[in-house]
């Protein structure tokens, strides 16, 4: 069943079976965490820009665990493209922050 959430523009980002399929194969950690990712995606402490016009949408699971959620927005919808947890918050924070400005 495909999810769909509003990003912080308004814009409907999708999260499709097939991806999450992918998100769990490559990244188990985060397999009880979908209800998570959508929320990061609609509500996240900060969001940085990937290399290939991506967005990360972070916020903090636990203390020193970050989730991160990379999708992409286009003019009128966009797609969830992974996620993952890390600990390494300053390899993020080394990206130009796009949200909260």
């Amino acid at each position: 069943m495909t999810s769909i959430v509003k990003s912080i523009k308004n814009i409907p980002i999708r999260l499709t079976d097939e991806r999450w399929e992918h998100i769990i194969r490559g990244h188990p950690e985060v397999i009880d965490q979908r209800q998570k990712i959508l929320e990061t995606v609609a509500n996240p402490q900060s969001i940085f820009e990937g290399g290939e016009k991506e967005l990360l949408a972070v916020t903090e699971l636990e203390s020193g665990k970050w989730l991160v959620v990379v999708y992409r927005e286009l003019e009128e919808d966009g797609f969830i493209i992974t996620a993952y947890a890390t600990p390494r918050i300053n390899s993020l924070k080394r990206r130009n922050r796009v949200w909260p400005l």
